[in-house]
C-alpha cells in the first residue's frame, strides 16, 4: 500500500478481533515511527507496548473519567459512531485490542525544545498509525486516557519528567468505519495562497 492509500484509508478503530499480532509487527509500527522527522533531529519519542493484564489496569482507569462525558452522551461527537455501551466497552477494554502502545517524550525545561519535541512526537504517531494501516491493522489515536494522568503514569511506571503525548490500541480491526467528514472539503476555508 502506498502513502496515500494509508493516509485515505486509514480509520480510528474501537473495536478489534481477538487475532494475535505479532511482535515483529509491532516493531515494524514503531520503526516507522521512529522514522518520523524531529525538530533539530533530536528523536525525543520513547514508546511503551502493553499487554496483558496491564490493559484493564488503563481501561478502569481510563473509564473512571468518564462520567461528565457519559452524561452528556447525546452532544457528543463519538455518539455518531458509537451507542453508549459501545464506547464504555471500549474504554474499558481498548476495544479488545492486543496491545496498547504509549507514546511519550521528556520534558525539556527550554519551551521552545518541548513544543518542538511534542510536535515531533505527533509526527512519529502519525507514521505509527499509517504504518499499521499499511499492514493491515487498526489504531485508534487518544489522548481521553491522559485524564487521569497520575493513574496512567502508575500503571506504566512513567517518569514525572515524561509527558505523555498519545496512546492507542493496535490490533486487526473487527470492521473498519466509514470516512468520517472532513470540514472545508474543498478547502477553500482552510487554505490562503499567497503569491
Amino acid at each position: 500500500m502506498d502513502v496515500l492509500d494509508a493516509i485515505y484509508k486509514r480509520r480510528a478503530v474501537r473495536q478489534y478481533r481477538p487475532d494475535p499480532v505479532s511482535r515483529d509487527q509491532v516493531r515494524q509500527v514503531i520503526d516507522a515511527a521512529n522514522q518520523a522527522p524531529s525538530g533539530l533531529n533530536r528523536q525525543p519519542w520513547e514508546f511503551i507496548v502493553v499487554s496483558g493484564n496491564k490493559i484493564p489496569a488503563m481501561g478502569k482507569s481510563y473509564r473512571s473519567t468518564l462520567t461528565e462525558y457519559l452524561n452528556n452522551w447525546e452532544a457528543s461527537p463519538m455518539s455518531r459512531s458509537l451507542n453508549r455501551d459501545e464506547f464504555i466497552r471500549f474504554s474499558e477494554t481498548y476495544g479488545g485490542a492486543p496491545f496498547v502502545i504509549v507514546l511519550h517524550v521528556k520534558t525539556d525545561p527550554v519551551p521552545n525544545f518541548q513544543k518542538a519535541d511534542l510536535e515531533s512526537a505527533s509526527a512519529a504517531m502519525q507514521n505509527l498509525l499509517l504504518a499499521a494501516t499499511a499492514l493491515g491493522l487498526g489504531t485508534c489515536w487518544m489522548t481521553g486516557p491522559i485524564r487521569d494522568e497520575k493513574t496512567l503514569r502508575e500503571i506504566l511506571s512513567i517518569p514525572a519528567d515524561h509527558e505523555i503525548v498519545a496512546v492507542t490500541p493496535l490490533g486487526y480491526p473487527e470492521k473498519n468505519p466509514p470516512a468520517p467528514s472532513r470540514l472545508d472539503p474543498e478547502l477553500k476555508e482552510k487554505v490562503r495562497w499567497v503569491d
